[in-house]
């Protein structure tokens, strides 16, 4: 067997297919293209899943990738297992070979059997491989054809095993392409044992016989066919019910269960996977996939920045040393065993790859889970003695390691490391509100433990304890690491709620779960399914005449007529309403009979719910059947609106990477016929004068009155490499597109839109608004053509207007500006004289609430009320408090604007050893249903229940007891 690189192999992969006719298509992206069902792309088949199901035509049957996989999320999530197993990634390679009706069972085996035991390919003996078939289940046989077609190949049948539906049957959804799978397994050698030395036979040790090939045999449809219930003989067709018969266990409600059937496909096709990862270490005679080429470049990069060795580059070595049969260096071994290496080097090229695909950092979906990566790759870095940002230097070397298969990171890895960096330097102020989080759960759980030793929440035993869901809370919300909770409680002296953690965490990930059903997506309805593309002539024409009516949908189902007065979609084999794709709104209009006199339906959108087919959303005015004939009209003035707002979108994109810098990238976008939107990737607010000149650049643009050329089916390849056309984030695109160039290649982008002849058809463009939509990516909202004018004209009256409040209307703005300051110097004047009484008043009660002080083991402890006081002027009381009374501790609390608390603590220098203010207003806040922290000496805190101030400061003595110890 012979030594290959990571890359080597990749590139024997797709050469081999292509030898076998199979088209080499480029790896989608890691965000899914038209598909909420999936969190992240996490296998090779996804890109073709409209093709399996029959939504999607291509001009090739067969075709082969190198997908990049992200598993970290929703229902498939590998995170908490990388770095402590061999195998377990967050981003990984999927190669893979697909045949969309063409070849099935007998050439996919043959094909896989060459490719993986040929010495021209990867020449893997036989005799360490084992592979696997369906042994039948429900109703589906067992799968001896696969069988046989495995013999054929020379495996011997001692060596075919056959498993269930868990292990060997593939569903895409519950309803949907689904079929029986074989895998190919590779032996290890006794030294890779889960228990090292105890030699156990294949399908006993799983770690020591890994699977490297799955081979999907789709050659089924499954489909709902009713629900029954499961004793007795109810059954519906249309939909669930509930059965109100008596049942086994008592029951006299159980819902009824759906029932499934498999229909044989009348095109069977073949989906694979193939890890790059799995496969590498077989090659290289690794045991882990840490070990391979593939990742000791990454985690010697993790080492030198982390501290652990000095600048070294070994990975030429260690390859070098393999291909001649030699050990690679026991540092290596040692180095890529390291669990927190292993976790920065994986996380970093997930995060890598994601950022490079367009998700950024932030609380929810896709950007949360990036967060969790990244903060869990940092968390590690800490643990290995690095405190300063780090993780944003790996991005080059996962760039310089995989920029052969994947150029353009070579653009993106600056913007990257930005973004992670900025990621970082968030995550440190975190922990450190976190941890003040943290002191404060455990200050409360000691308090609540005290005053409900009954209550098992807060209480195990004798011992307070940190409730789990409270702990997870911080968990998520801050990144706080478990055994840095774990620790804490521990030394504060309180039980650590595993059980609780654990049980949070299973409701969080069924949630996740729920919110990103992966692979669920069912298929395309056949009503739609089935028809042919529909020919849109709305690039040259806004009517279509003698279009036939192919199919009319009702409530989701066909239907072969309907009636005046009811709403329905509408499908016909021509047309020139344009549909909803590529962020542009869709046509509105009518249909009208063949002779124009009279309407049909007033159109009030366009639709693809199938690539390639539109459906016309009617209100119908006279009745329509399948096979009637009508001619379409477009809303002329409103299509030119919309051509004006799209063809300014490109404008506006060019213009602003043009003035910000080429890592300006569209987001996503909304073009209307009154307005658009242009999402884009940004770290900072866009300043004025920035967007002045971007606008400037734009209608400089429009005045040329440059024409705007299309070029219609241009190879994928040729658009971009060639017409440097811009590919845009989230938009799936064939293998022929449409390239849209503006003034003489001032903008190119793909584009399958509808614009102006010319750039001064859109009149003018201005900017109506600039704001941020996430973390890194910004928003711009512009008009155009006569909504421009229209806010001239409102613009004018208001100047107007205001000129009568100024002196000069020659310089409005400079006169409004210093009117508008006047006015507020003199609010700020009134408001500091309210302030100054206001403090006045509450100074004067003082000494009487010096006098009130109690003492509570050796220590005075001052509580005050003071509502209607700004922070500010809460700590100067404070101090002055601490002044009167000498040595102890000063507990604050106030009513605010808006039904909001403000509670400040404030402890004398010579205590602070003892108590910390800290953790008493965390303790106190608790109460009002807040939280917070500070420093040993004054700390803050906020509340929202005013109701509870007064008992909150009446428990702040029993609090400072509790920490007093």
């Amino acid at each position: 067997m012979q030594f290959r690189t990571g890359n080597e192999i990749r590139e024997l992969f797709l050469r081999f297919f292509e030898t076998k006719g199979h088209r080499r298509v480029h790896s989608s992206s890691l965000v899914p293209a038209n598909d909420p069902t999936l969190l992240f792309t996490n296998a090779g088949m996804n890109q073709f899943k409209d093709l399996f199901l029959g939504a999607e035509k291509r001009d090739y049957s067969r075709a082969t990738t190198s997908q990049k996989c992200v598993r970290a999320g929703g229902k498939h999530n590998d995170l908490e297992n990388v770095g402590f197993t061999r195998r377990h990634h967050t981003f990984f390679e999927m190669l893979g070979n697909f045949s969309f009706g063409d070849y099935f069972k007998h050439d996919a085996i043959a094909y896989a059997w060459e490719l993986v035991t040929s010495p021209e390919w990867f020449g893997i003996p036989k005799d360490r491989l084992y592979v696997t078939i369906f042994e039948g289940a429900d109703g589906v046989p067992r799968d001896d054809e696969a069988e046989k077609f495995w013999m054929e190949t020379g495996v011997p049948k001692e060596r075919i095993f056959e498993y269930g539906l868990k292990d060997n049957f593939w569903q895409m959804g519950e309803t949907g392409p689904c079929g029986p799978c074989s895998e190919i397994f590779y032996d290890m050698g006794i030294e890779a044992a889960e228990t090292p030395g105890v030699d156990l036979p294949f399908g006993k040790d799983e770690a020591r016989y890994v699977e490297i090939w799955n081979l999907v045999f789709m050659q089924f449809d499954r489909s709902l066919y009713h629900y029954e219930c499961s004793e007795h003989p109810q059954r519906n067709e249309k939909g669930p019910f509930v059965c109100d018969q008596p049942h086994a266990n008592g029951d006299f409600m159980r819902g009824a269960l759906p029932v499934y059937r498999l229909t044989p496909l009348p095109k069977p096709s073949i989906d694979t996977g193939m890890g790059l990862e799995r496969v590498a270490a077989v090659l290289q005679g690794n045991v882990s996939n840490f070990e391979t080429d593939l990742f000791t470049p990454l985690i010697q990069r993790a080492a030198e920045i982390t501290g652990l060795v000095s600048g070294h580059d070994f990975s030429r070595a260690e390859t070098a040393a393999k291909k001649e049969g030699a050990l690679a260096p026991e540092r290596i071994e040692t180095l890529t065993g390291n669990a927190s290496l292993r976790i920065i080097s994986d996380h970093a090229r997930a995060a890598t790859f994601l950022i490079n695909d367009g998700v950024l950092p932030s609380n929810e979906g896709r950007g949360y889970v990036l967060r969790k990566i990244l903060r869990r790759g940092i968390r590690h870095g800490r643990l290995l003695g690095q405190e300063q940002p780090f993780l944003n230097q790996m991005v080059f070397a996962v760039r310089d390691l995989m920029q052969g298969a994947y150029p353009e990171l070579i653009d993106s890895a600056s913007r990257v490391a930005r973004v992670i960096e900025a990621e970082e330097k968030q995550f440190d102020r975190v922990l450190e509100v976190g941890s003040q989080h943290l002191d404060s759960a455990i200050a409360n759980a000691k308090l609540r433990s005290e005053a409900f030793p009954e209550d098992a929440k807060y209480r195990s035993g004798s011992e307070p304890k940190l409730p789990g869901d409270e702990a997870f809370h911080l968990y998520e919300t801050f990144g706080l690491p478990l055994d840095f909770m774990v620790d804490a409680a521990r030394d504060a002296g309180v039980q650590f709620d595993h059980e609780g953690f654990e049980k949070a965490r299973a409701e969080e990930q069924s949630r996740a779960r729920a919110s990103w059903k992966g692979g669920s997506q069912k298929s395309a309805s056949p009503v739609f399914r089935d028809l042919a593309k529909t020919d849109f002539l709305g690039y040259k024409q806004l009517n279509a005449n003698d279009a036939e009516v192919l199919a009319i949908v009702k409530e989701g189902a066909g239907v072969p007529s309907a009636k005046a007065g009811e709403q329905v979609e509408v499908v016909l084999d021509h047309t020139s309403f344009y549909g909803d794709s590529g962020g542009q709104i869709g046509d509105t209009g009518w249909f009208t009979s063949p002779d124009g006199n009279t309407t049909i339906a007033e159109i009030t959108g366009c639709i693809l719910p199938v690539q390639g087919v539109r459906a016309h959303k009617a209100i119908l005015k006279q009745d329509i059947a399948v096979g009637d004939h009508v001619n379409t009209v477009v809303d002329g003035g409103r299509r030119d609106n919309i051509k004006r707002n799209h063809t300014g979108t490109h404008l506006l994109h060019a213009a602003l990477r043009q003035v910000l810098g080429t890592h300006v990238k569209q987001a996503g976008s909304a073009v209307h016929p009154d307005r658009l939107r242009f999402d884009f990737s940004h770290f900072a607010q866009v300043a004025d004068e920035e967007l002045q000149e971007v606008e400037d650049i734009v209608n400089r643009e429009v005045l040329a009155n440059a024409t705007v050329e299309t070029i219609v089916d241009v190879p994928i390849d040729v658009a971009v490499n060639e017409y440097h056309a811009m590919a845009l984030f989230g938009e799936k695109y064939g293998d022929k597109v449409r390239v849209v160039k503006l003034s003489d290649g001032f903008s190119t982008e793909l584009c399958g839109g509808t614009h102006t002849a010319a750039t001064g058809e859109i009149g003018l463009l201005k900017l109506t608004g600039e704001s941020a939509v996430s973390s890194g990516v910004r928003r711009v909202e512009a008009i155009s053509g006569l909504g421009s004018l229209d806010t001239f004209r409102r613009d004018f009256e208001v100047a107007k207007l205001a000129g009568q409040y100024v002196p000069s209307v020659e310089n409005l703005t400079e006169g409004l500006r210093a009117k508008f300051a006047a006015q507020d110097d003199e609010l700020k004047r009134l408001r500091r004289e309210l302030e100054e009484a206001r403090m006045k008043s509450a100074a004067g009660g003082l000494d009487e609430a010096v006098s009130r002080a109690t003492e509570v083991r050796g220590v005075k402890v001052l509580t005050h009320r003071a509502d209607s006081l700004e922070r500010g002027q809460l700590r100067t009381l404070v101090d002055n408090l601490k002044q009167k009374l000498g040595e102890g501790v000063v507990v604050l609390a106030s009513a605010q604007p808006e039904g909001k608390v403000a509670i400040i603590a404030g402890v004398t220098p010579g205590l602070t050893k003892r108590i910390q203010a800290g953790k008493l207003v965390g303790a106190v806040a608790k109460f009002v249903g807040g939280s917070g922290g500070g420093k040993p000496d004054i700390a803050e805190a906020g509340g929202k229940d005013q109701s509870q101030i007064d008992v909150a400061l009446q428990a702040a003595p029993n609090a400072v007891a509790e920490l007093l110890g």
